[in-house]
């Protein structure tokens, strides 16, 4: 049994991993392949409710490795940590065969609450580096979780999710609208042509009471035409 989900593993490192040169390698020289062997022995360990010795073998492997899983995580034969420096599995996390996890992704929770509160994997599903999926959620089968997102909810099957907090872009390769934010469906151009408008108005009339202050004759103000007026009048007209 331990066998079969070495080679399962080992055989995953070979599918996704092109710098990988043959599996004798990968055996030797792959840390996210060790720290999954380890894992399989505590996660032995700690369902014969050796606990305590369970945790002694998952930080030795983190010292290793650089990467630390629960025992209690459930994982399937044939998933790959690539690099997996920093990557952190959780206690109730479940992790199915097919998913890639790479470095500084983090499979935890949100709380102090107990039961299931960490994430579930589905088949051929991507953490990218950095990746940080919190709570007691399923992640979609092959799903993406893009690098550096945080994902706090639900992620259907074969989305592409990025940002913080993570959002859906794509699903089976195809965009998703995204819900327009503007409020305000009122054309630019119009609201522009109305303050300039207002401006020219109210210039004018500051001109005529300067003018009126300065004591020019009301018949001169009468022969200089209000083209500003006219043209808010006009631009009313429009409207």
């Amino acid at each position: 049994m331990w066998f079969s989900r070495l080679r399962a593993d080992i055989a995953a490192a070979k599918k996704n991993d092109p710098a990988a040169r043959n599996k004798f390698e990968i055996f030797l020289t792959y840390s996210g392949v060790h720290a999954l062997s380890h894992h399989r022995f505590a996660n032995r360990l700690y369902r014969m409710h050796l606990k305590l010795l369970a945790r002694v073998v998952s930080q030795v492997s983190r010292f290793l490795t650089g990467i630390e899983i629960h025992p209690a995580a459930r994982i399937y034969p044939g998933v790959f940590i690539d690099h997996g420096s920093g990557v952190v599995i959780g206690e109730t996390a479940e992790v199915h065969s097919g998913v890639v996890i790479y470095q500084g992704a983090t499979l935890g929770g949100t709380g102090k609450e107990g039961g299931k509160r960490h994430p579930t994997l589905m088949e051929n599903v991507t953490v990218s580096a950095g990746a940080k999926i919190l709570g007691g959620f399923t992640v979609g089968e092959g799903a993406k979780i893009g690098a550096g997102a945080v994902v706090l909810k639900e992620v259907p099957p074969h989305a592409t999710v990025v940002g913080v907090p993570g959002r859906v872009v794509r699903i089976r390769g195809e965009k998703v609208a995204e819900p327009d934010l503007c409020q305000d469906k009122t054309d630019p151009w119009q609201c522009y042509r109305k303050e300039l408008c207002h401006l020219r108005t109210r210039v004018a009339e500051l001109e005529k009471a300067l003018g009126a202050a300065c004591g020019e004759s009301a018949a001169a103000d009468a022969e200089v035409p209000d083209e500003a007026a006219e043209e808010e009048k006009a631009w009313a007209g429009e409207r």
